[in-house]
């Protein structure tokens, strides 16, 4: 039997199917939409949990142009085979307006528009049949190709067209089928986020919310509308005056186990593959996010590194999902940071969690308004996770898994490591003062620094690993002054954790960094020193010209630390 291919990046429901790639069936949503009888239903999930390929599955299901044989043939052994009631009753028996927004990634409003202008022309495009139609008015007609019109390779609809073209088409769709027409949105607040980015919000929340206005509330030609996105934004701004909408996020019970993978889905694909040995660290790295009452891996995260292991069964995991796209949220939480911020972010990195109030309704503007709404989106977009939800709209909150834990460190990192460029000051008078042998104020500086940027302890790694930390900031801070720095910690070859060569004063400088476990900073500060001498560190630079050469012993706990110097 040949093993199936693993579907990355293959958000087409048709073309998975059709190519016999492994599937997770979540056709079960089919069921539970049609039973639920929501008029508008918006899903918000993170990115990469599988909204797409949902979307792509609705629509191969009700599509009335659908061949009705092949139609059966993608569906005949997923779970909504079992519902014959609804099969007989839906399936294949309504048009299908189905957009994604997913690349309208203007930098300005006329480039969104365009890009906007062409995703629901091209859909248009499908239809165009409706032109032979005796039975559909010239007035419809002429709506219509309004919709379709392109000159110079680019429709050309304006503004009053496009704000009903949703609508419009959808009243034409149904004339022609004497059937309603079933609507699909996906990554419907794509456009919101990129306007926000490129300063013209204002002019596309006004664009998006005419549109689905036009095209959600009482529009009596939609059968009903389902769409997606990673935020609610909130009502007066975008769905004024919906009063059909109903919002199944993150939090909510309902249709849960639709959107990633669940344990019981892991462990079905990993003894597929017969990878079931590395259950342990997929569910390190990959699960622990909670949608309602459930326990949800990444999607991406999973396949993506099944598919490394295929290759290289003593493959590490990789951060999969965190590079798929920007991360600016973790920065701006970073940049903006007040001291109760940095509390609560070394709270999240030690394990524990942390209690926030959730604003489930915002909108774009209000996200870098103050902490708290960046807390409320970190927790919407799969950064963090709940714990549990309270009564009074306060979350307890953690990171889900190792995959977040390592992303929110780099990021801390690369802050750092960027401030300390821009503000170098403290970096050349701890450097001066290790080349001139001040220990104690080579000691108030570096403790000042960790009293005043984010620590990262984590209390799940072994020692070596907190030290990196300590080692990871020392180096970040003297790195930004000299070039003059050499760090062997990562390369573990035998050699101090840093070296330091001032050529101009024939000065060189042996650190050796340790993690005080028990609070004892004197006590480990003096091994450090005899491991400096018992190992012989000094011959290095000595052997690069250096006369005289200063060793130092540094211990860390907490944000305290200890230099002692021979």
């Amino acid at each position: 039997m040949n093993t199936k291919t693993l579907p990355i990046g293959v958000d087409s429901f048709e073309k998975l199917i059709d190519g016999d790639y492994y599937y997770i069936d979540k056709t079960g949503l089919i069921a539970e939409l049609v039973e639920s009888r929501y008029e508008v239903t918006l899903f918000t999930r993170p990115r990469r949990f599988g909204k797409s390929l949902n979307m792509s599955m609705l629509k191969s299901f009700f599509n009335i142009d659908q061949n009705k044989e092949k139609q059966k043939a993608l569906f005949k052994d997923l779970k909504i085979s079992q519902y014959q009631d609804i099969c007989n009753a839906y399936m294949g028996q309504y048009p299908v307006v189905s957009i994604t927004l997913k690349d309208v990634t203007g930098n300005n409003i006329s480039e969104a528009k365009t890009q906007i202008k062409a995703v629901i022309g091209k859909e248009a495009l499908r239809y165009k049949f409706v032109l032979d139609d005796r039975a559909v008015t010239d007035e419809d007609k002429a709506l219509y190709r309004a919709l379709i019109e392109i000159s110079d390779g680019e429709f050309v609809m304006d503004d009053s067209v496009l704000r009903n073209s949703l609508m419009n088409l959808t009243h034409i769709i149904e004339k022609y089928y004497d059937q309603k027409v079933i609507l699909l949105i996906d990554e419907y607040d794509v456009p919101l986020d990129k306007a926000h980015n490129g300063g013209y919000y204002d002019e596309m929340a006004s664009l998006v919310r005419d549109i689905l206005s036009a095209a959600l509330k009482s529009n009596d030609s939609i059968k009903f509308s389902v769409l997606t996105g990673c935020l609610r934004i909130a009502k007066e701004s975008i769905f004024t005056g919906l009063n059909n909408l109903r919002v199944q996020s993150i939090s909510d019970v309902g249709f849960s186990e639709w959107f990633g993978f669940s344990e019981s889905e892991v462990s079905e694909i990993l003894d597929y593959y017969g990878i079931r040995d590395k259950n342990d660290i997929i569910r390190e790295w990959y699960d622990g996010y909670k949608f309602g009452n459930m326990s949800v891996y990444c999607p991406w995260d999973v396949i993506n590194y099944i598919q490394t292991l295929r290759t290289d069964k003593n493959a590490l995991p990789e951060l999969y999902w965190a590079n798929t796209s920007s991360n600016d949220l973790l920065l701006n939480l970073i940049s903006g940071a007040d001291d109760q911020t940095k509390h609560d972010i070394e709270s999240l990195l030690s394990g524990d969690s942390i209690s926030k109030y959730i604003h489930t309704e915002l909108t774009y503007r209000e996200i870098n308004e103050s902490i708290d709404n960046i807390w409320s989106v970190l927790y919407m977009t799969g950064y963090l996770t709940q714990v549990v939800r309270m009564e009074n709209g306060q979350y307890e909150l953690k990171i889900p898994n190792r995959e977040i834990y390592l992303l929110l460190k780099n990021n801390i990192y690369d802050f750092v490591k960027r401030e300390n460029k821009e503000k170098s000051d403290d970096a050349y008078h701890l450097f001066d003062a290790l080349i001139e042998g001040n220990d104690k104020e080579a000691e108030r500086i570096f403790s000042d620094y960790l009293i005043n940027h984010i620590s990262i302890r984590d209390i799940n790694v072994k020692k070596e690993m907190k030290e990196n930390f300590y080692h990871g900031y020392l180096l970040g801070l003297l790195s930004a002054v000299t070039r003059a720095v050499v760090s062997n910690r990562e390369s573990g070859d035998g050699f101090a954790d840093i070296l330091i060569k001032a050529p101009e004063k024939r000065v060189g400088v042996i650190i050796e960094l340790k993690y005080a476990e028990n609070e004892k900073l004197d006590q480990f500060c003096d091994e450090a020193l005899r491991q400096i001498e018992n190992r012989d560190y000094e011959q290095a630079l000595y052997d690069a010209g250096m006369d005289t050469i200063i060793s130092y012993g540094i211990a860390c706990y907490k944000k305290r630390c200890r230099i002692k110097k021979k």
